[in-house]
């Protein structure tokens, strides 16, 4: 049966009608932001205490858009007799978003967790230079990124986790061990100082019967 003239355009009409007569679902950004998910890709924050200058990131990019530069500076000695080590110290660290295509390689290859997602993506400039953010930029966008999300409730607990417990009971124990002994040296020097005050009272009674008995003998040397 060939087709009817003009259904092709009713049924272009009906599509058009229903949709009229629905809510309008548009966001009106900026006046309404956007309710993105916590793991959006929006721009990369730099957690600068956990970088140790290991180059695994700029390696891995593919675009090698993260430049970084450091220096080695020399460390003395813990212990007397130890010898001085050598550590990297971060002088820059810069990522290019004018060529990054936020494939994520950089955080996922990161050993020490010092880059981050964070949903933030209101960054645009005019000017392409200002898309490549120093570390100071970078540091700031770390406070945007959010709390990662709660454990199963069956799931272990991370290696980092029980790491950081077992250290802080280490610390810990030794305050505790460290107060212990610090009391125990002021009980033992209280006393100390109490049987000194118990036996000066017998010194003196001592030193005064010393004395009665050579006050006799001293007159009598006096009267011969």
């Amino acid at each position: 049966m060939p087709p009817i003239p003009g259904s092709g355009l009713a049924k272009g009409l009906a599509v058009t009608l229903r949709t009229m007569t629905k809510r309008t679902v548009t966001a009106q950004y900026p006046d309404v932001q956007p309710e993105l998910p916590p793991r959006t890709r929006g721009v990369i924050g730099l957690f600068e205490e956990n970088c140790t200058v290991c180059m695994l990131c700029a390696r891995e990019c593919p675009d090698w858009c993260i430049y970084i530069d450091s220096h080695k500076e020399t460390v003395p000695p813990a212990a007397p007799g130890g010898r001085e080590r050598s550590h990297n110290v971060l002088d820059r660290f810069a990522i290019d978003f004018a060529l990054c295509m936020y494939c994520g390689i950089c955080i996922e290859v990161c050993p020490f967790d010092a880059l981050f997602w964070s949903p933030e993506f209101e960054y645009a400039e005019t000017d392409i230079h200002e898309l490549t953010h120093e570390r100071d930029k970078l540091r700031e966008w770390m406070w945007t990124v959010p709390e990662p999300p709660a454990l199963d409730p069956g799931a272990e607990e991370p290696k980092e986790f029980a790491a950081a417990r077992k250290t802080a009971d280490k610390l810990r124990a030794a305050e505790e061990a460290q107060q212990a002994a610090e009391a125990r040296q002021a009980e033992e020097a209280r006393r100390a100082a109490e049987a000194q005050q118990a036996a000066e009272p017998e010194q003196t009674q001592r030193a005064q019967d010393t004395e009665a008995r050579q006050d006799p003998d001293t007159e009598q040397g006096g009267q011969g």
